[in-house]
């Protein structure tokens, strides 16, 4: 009976799958936004240049906050990758510098880059870890930031990572995703750990 249940499920879900599959015919590329107050949103994002390689993909990364303390996805691209384009901010977290100035013309040159490689013919994936924040702190000129990301290279897909990111961004994005947090070691006072947390 269970299995026979199961069977009629799966027959319904597959179809209603194929009809969907049927219905997206578009071909091009995508803005995908991974935001939340949870945890796994940059590794999801790395998870997506991961991918791009094993297909063989152009990929280049922009990190923005990050770069103070090296991490296990920048080691691994840096040396297994060479040929990827890898940028950092390089200012660390905003709460450890404490310099709005200084961070501000960090951000603003961090971005001259990213604009750069959103206008590349050859790339196909560029991932923008931690750009939210930049809106946030008013770093940025949100609406310039929007409008490069809207005249991209025509193939280049981008990946958006950080918590927030508002409105607009959010209806100019293909894929929202939302990671929510419902518990973190953290707040436990377990030590992050070395290949989980960074």
């Amino acid at each position: 009976m269970q299995a026979e249940k199961f069977n009629k499920s799966m027959a319904k879900q597959k179809s209603q799958v194929d009809a969907s599959i049927k219905l997206a015919d578009r071909e091009k590329s995508v803005i995908v936004l991974l935001t939340g107050d949870g945890k796994g949103k940059t590794t999801s994002g790395f998870g997506m240049v991961l991918r791009a390689l094993g297909y063989g993909q152009k990929v280049a990364v922009v990190q923005f906050i990050k770069g103070t303390q090296a991490s296990g996805e920048e080691i691994l691209l840096r040396e297994k990758f060479p040929e990827i384009s890898f940028h950092q901010m390089g200012t660390g977290f905003t709460w450890d510098s404490q310099n709005y100035a200084a961070d501000k013309i960090a951000a603003e040159n961090t971005w001259q880059k990213a604009s750069r490689l959103l206008k590349d013919q050859k790339l196909d994936l560029l991932l923008l870890d931690e750009l939210t924040y930049m809106f946030a702190f008013k770093f940025l000129d949100e609406s310039k930031v929007l409008e490069a990301l809207h005249e991209r290279a025509p193939q280049l897909s981008v990946v958006i990572t950080g918590r927030g990111g508002g409105t607009a961004l959010r209806e100019l994005a293909d894929t929202v995703s939302e990671v929510k947090n419902l518990k973190h070691a953290y707040e436990g006072g377990i030590k992050a750990r070395l290949g989980v947390d960074y």
